[in-house]
């Protein structure tokens, strides 16, 4: 078991082919039960003070083991397995919640964010967490983006990845939604961009690009319309998830 725990919280490979994935803290470990979320096994330095469902397994060990298991700083109490959702064929993308991703979640209303190679775990925790706070509908990811069921990333969602409706797509799959009539605004620096508190953000998907690159000539292709959040001449751009909280809260007032 200490190894498993240990292989999920370090390979991407090894969490894809168990269809688990690592975390910890008692707080996660209450939302993941409050989600539904399947909680396959527990390694805990402290008592449990909630009820967990009658076939998790739950093992007890000293604060040593868990801190050498652990891939995070100031590693927590406990450490738990969870199993992924969503998993098999569906016909674009998989939700976070365990329901597929069809084409007809975009075509019924609502606003998604599209994330562009947003290579940080920590950002792209935080954009989930603001996701689900502004009721944004999925997060998108394309490209090389962070993994969603990284340690850092789950960590930082604050349990928002066992609520929020997350999906991978492909260029041919952003296109066909593009096609299907859904609008694509784009988050960029420059000209020709118009502020954010201008834009009608409704029923569309906002692509937020990387921290150091920012979206890539095949997304920008996907969007009929740029937007941009001013800030002082001379500033840097802004953090990935700084920006994507901003847009978002313009596109839930």
């Amino acid at each position: 078991m200490a190894l498993h725990l240990k292989r999920l919280g370090t390979s991407v490979g090894y969490r894809r082919h168990t269809g688990e994935f690592l975390c910890d803290g008692m707080k996660l470990l209450e939302d993941a039960v409050n989600s539904g979320t399947t909680i396959t096994v527990a390694l805990t330095a402290a008592p449990i003070p909630f009820p967990l469902p009658a076939d998790t397994r739950v093992c007890h060990a000293d604060r040593g083991l868990i801190n050498s298991l652990s891939p995070l700083k100031n590693a927590q109490d406990i450490l738990f397995a969870c199993k992924m959702r969503g998993q098999g064929s569906a016909s674009i993308g998989q939700g976070a919640k365990g329901a597929p991703m069809p084409r007809e979640i975009f075509f019924n209303g609502g606003t998604h964010i599209l994330l562009d190679n947003v290579q940080d775990p920590g950002n792209v925790g935080a954009i989930i967490r603001t996701a689900n706070a502004f009721n944004i509908k999925s997060v998108i990811f394309y490209g090389a983006c962070a993994d969603e069921h990284n340690p850092k990333t789950i960590r930082a969602s604050m349990g928002a990845v066992f609520r929020q409706h997350t999906c991978k797509m492909d260029l041919e799959e952003l296109a066909a939604i593009k096609d299907g009539g859904v609008r694509f605004i784009g988050a960029a620096l420059g000209e020709g961009c118009r502020p954010v508190n201008d834009v009608d953000f409704r029923d569309a998907v906002i692509a937020i690009g990387s921290e150091g690159y920012g979206l890539r000539m095949e997304i920008r292709s996907l969007c009929g319309e740029m937007t941009t959040i001013p800030i002082a001449p001379g500033s840097e751009s802004l953090n990935a998830a700084v920006a994507a909280s901003i847009i978002m809260w313009e596109a839930q007032r």
